[in-house]
């Protein structure tokens, strides 16, 4: 049994650090990371970044350097590491309120006809929009639900909300990793925190952001369904709230699910190393299981209900796109959204006929491009998907559904300066955020010596993430943000395997007996 068990992390070992490891050499070469002029970009950086980049190399070099200033940063952030989180992560938040207040514009693509939809839902446009796109009519439930209860469609409104679920989500991250390991809670607010300054998306109200504490509720019932130190009526009301997030997840975001799909394949690869001796707590581990299927399925059935039943807007299920058609537009282009293919879904009258359509043309472009072709393509695509550390800030059509060169002055001008298409600083978001998400993957990749099972779920869920990217569409980052807390918490989980690995590298560089610490 435990060959399985050998045989089935060695595989998902392998695959995952030939994605991942992909993954950060594209992270490392992106054009964002480009100083000064950038014709690929076409945002180069500014004194900003210079300045940013003399003060971090400075700060370096004194710490390398300096036994007082090393000495100092030990007691700030190591000793003293509680006050010191607690006024980052004020300045975080503070930040982030700033932002939102200052830079609420109007959001174009899918984000737009969701707003409209808020303002007036009988619409010939709206109708057609939302039995194409029938997957976004519970976001639209939801949305509506809170300007009822708000008594407020401004965007300014929605995207205050959308930075309360991404902080929910954060700190949701954060208590997953105070269940598995207390110790690293600092690092991961620290992590989050890093994540947070360089996330602008709070802005966009759509099912990339809203999803989050949905995917973060799920991750932490699960780590709370696993730990038999808890009260058995802990693990039951977690083993309810994972399947009532789950459910939830899938509605807001079909592929938000991916996380679910892990923890299930994830728990079977881990069966195989137990011992078969070990009965203790199986009983009740059956109970919770056969709980969180009961409330997996009865949160299906009545957010189910409630979609099927709701009268604020009128759609056509036949119309529905179906998913084959993602899977075709997904080997088109640079594997993302074909408009051409979206237009011709509209000139067919049924579901099935779009299948039809959609099968003959992915079979037709899997045949032209070959074996060697399609997997040429599939790097390509993968670099698309995952490479940007902006998550494709500015990327979609008719991001900023405003004139997008920056007006305004004082900090509400000079904000929009760093995130507006024809900004002055836009180049220099896109250095910081690039580099904070190359550090950020450094922290995972190094880190494969800690193969717990919760660290080995985490990794299920980003290796099914870059599996369904490169099936479905994709071509652009954004759609990795609804797998960031598997990214976040995995991160948090085994930073300290990655230091130590950089410390033995070090230590071999330059001659040093091999330390453990």
């Amino acid at each position: 049994m435990k060959k399985i068990f050998q045989y089935g992390n060695g595989l998902l070992m392998g695959l995952f650090s030939v994605l991942f490891f992909a993954t950060l050499l594209f992270a490392i070469t992106s054009p964002n990371l480009v100083l000064g002029d950038n014709p690929k970009t076409g945002a180069g950086t500014t004194m900003v970044t210079t300045t940013g980049i003399i003060i971090v190399m400075a700060i370096v070099v004194t710490w390398l350097t300096s036994g007082h200033f090393k000495r100092w940063t030990q007691q700030v952030f190591v000793v003293h590491k509680r006050i010191t989180v607690s006024i980052l992560l004020a300045f975080t938040i503070l930040w982030q309120i700033s932002f939102v207040l200052n830079v609420h514009p109007p959001i174009g693509f899918d984000v737009g006809a969701i707003h409209e939809a808020l303002h007036k839902p009988i619409s010939p446009e709206l109708t057609g929009y939302f039995s194409l796109n029938y997957n976004n009519l519970p976001l639209l439930l939801v949305q509506h639900f809170f300007a009822t209860i708000l008594h407020s469609t401004k965007w300014l409104t929605f995207d205050l909300l959308t930075l309360l679920w991404v902080d929910l989500s954060a700190l949701m991250n954060v208590l997953s990793v105070w269940v598995i390991d207390a110790r690293k809670v600092v690092a991961a607010v620290y992590i989050h925190i890093g994540w947070l300054i360089f996330f602008p998306m709070i802005i966009v109200s759509y099912s990339d952001t809203w999803v989050l504490p949905l995917v973060s509720g799920y991750f932490l019932c699960y780590c709370l369904m696993r730990k038999n130190e808890f009260s058995w009526w802990v693990r039951i009301l977690a083993a309810i709230g994972f399947g009532v997030t789950a459910s939830a997840a899938y509605f807001i975001k079909p592929s938000a699910i991916v996380g679910v799909i892990a923890i299930g394949l994830g728990e079977i690869l881990f069966q195989f190393k137990k011992d078969p001796k070990e009965s203790a707590n199986s009983l009740e581990n059956w109970g919770i299981l056969v709980i969180t299927i009961l409330a997996l399925g009865s949160s299906y059935l009545g957010f189910n209900h409630v979609v099927q039943n709701q009268n604020y807007v009128v759609y056509h299920k036949d119309r529905q796109i179906p998913a084959v058609h993602f899977i075709s537009m997904g080997v088109s282009g640079d594997g993302g959204y074909n408009p051409k293919d979206a237009l011709k879904m509209a000139e067919f009258k049924t579901k099935r006929q779009r299948a039809e359509y959609s099968k003959k043309v992915l079979f037709h472009r899997l045949k032209q491009k070959g074996v060697v072709g399609y997997t040429k393509f599939l790097v390509k695509k993968h670099r698309n998907n995952t490479a940007d550390g902006t998550f494709a800030w500015v990327k979609e059509g008719h991001f900023i559904n405003e004139n997008p060169i920056p007006k305004g002055k004082g900090w509400a001008g000079q904000l929009r300066q760093f995130v507006y298409l024809y900004g002055k600083r836009l180049g220099d978001f896109r250095f910081w955020a690039q580099a904070w998400w190359v550090i950020w993957l450094i922290l995972i990749a190094f880190g494969w010596r800690n193969q717990r099972r919760t660290n080995q779920v985490m990794r299920l869920t980003i290796l099914g993430g870059f599996l369904y990217l490169l099936i479905f569409e994709g071509g652009r980052s954004r759609y990795l943000i609804q797998f960031l807390p598997a990214y976040l918490i995995l991160a948090s989980l085994v930073y300290d395997q990655s230091i130590l690995f950089f410390k033995h590298v070090y230590y071999w560089a330059n001659g040093i007996p091999k330390k453990d610490n």
